[in-house]
């Protein structure tokens, strides 16, 4: 079963990740912040990340960077997911090591086309 980390702060936009990713039988980990989330990455080592970007204490931005720099995790790809949708801010993740972006809110079929077209 495939396992998808979600890092996100607020506690509603993760219910929408976690009934959505579990509804198409995916294992769901869950993190509240960057620093939270690169800590679960390193060690449960998830098959994809869904990444913030506006959270405390280590954005999503710095986040991805750390964890596609990072030797044990860079192979894990990671999906940003973010209110910001400035073309800017596609840029600048993709130039952090994201290999996909979306913007809230989520559509399922827009999430799931995403998660499989990163699984290939």
């Amino acid at each position: 079963m495939t396992t998808i980390l979600v890092i996100d702060d607020s506690p509603s936009e993760m219910a929408r990740f976690r009934d959505i990713l579990t509804k198409n039988n995916f294992t769901v980990l869950e993190a509240s912040n960057g620093e939270e989330g690169c800590d679960i990455a390193a060690k449960q080592l998830p098959d994809i990340i869904l990444m913030d970007i506006v959270m405390p204490e280590m954005n999503g931005f710095q986040a991805t960077r750390r964890l596609t720099r990072d030797k044990e995790t860079a192979h894990i790809p990671v999906v940003m997911v973010s209110t910001k949708s400035q073309e800017t801010d596609r840029v600048w993740a993709k130039r952090q090591g994201a290999k996909e972006y979306l913007t809230k809110p989520i559509n399922e079929q827009d999430l799931m086309r995403v998660i499989r077209s990163v699984m290939e």
